[in-house]
């Protein structure tokens, strides 16, 4: 029983990771809606800072760029590597656990590593 806790706080905790900035994100549109609206009804003029800044957060998503491939592919690293020392550590005790987490942080790795070669190869297109 204490494994099945124990990994559904690991699996629990990359999905926060992951879901809690959308779900802030949208949160935060909600509320900028709700004052201009209730802006517009009341008649007030709206400003055209407010207009601009309204308009320029429809797009959240920056362009690719190799400056953030290469942030993105550090980030992944860094995750693969997490778990690569988590499945050393693991290890001291049950030597079985260090194997299946340095196969499931080879993932991650990798897919830093493309992040990492896409930087390096974007740089000259840019």
């Amino acid at each position: 029983m204490e494994a099945v806790f124990i990994i559904a706080i690991i699996f629990g905790s990359i999905a926060a990771v992951c879901i809690v900035p959308f779900w802030l994100r949208s949160q935060e549109r909600i509320r900028v809606q709700e004052t201009l609206r209730a802006a517009i009804e009341s008649g007030q003029p709206m400003p055209t800072e407010v207009m601009e800044n309204a308009a320029r957060n429809i797009n959240i998503r920056p362009a690719p760029s190799p400056h953030r491939d290469l942030r993105t592919g550090i980030i992944w690293l860094g995750i693969g590597l997490g778990l690569a020392a988590m499945g050393i550590a693991l290890g001291f005790d049950d030597p079985d656990t260090t194997m299946p987490f340095l196969g499931f942080a080879a993932f991650p790795v990798f897919i830093g590593l493309a992040f990492v070669a896409l930087s390096f190869l974007n740089r000259t297109k840019v």
